[in-house]
């Protein structure tokens, strides 16, 4: 998961989209998930999660 993050973590400081919207861009960085729209949901979820309540990684 860590290059998962490291990357979410770039594109989030890039500005270049809303996270929310980041599964196509994992899908289209890491080629393990062009075709698993599910898995890049699961990633970007646990990404999220990985903040506590003010917005700081745990």
């Amino acid at each position: 998961m860590d290059k998962y993050f490291r990357y979410l973590e770039k594109l989030r400081n890039s500005g270049k989209t809303n996270m929310y919207g980041a599964s196509p861009y994992l899908q289209r960085e890491f080629p393990e998930l062009r075709y698993d729209l599910k898995q890049a949901k699961e990633i970007l979820l646990a990404w999220f999660k990985s903040f506590d309540k003010d917005g700081d990684t745990q």
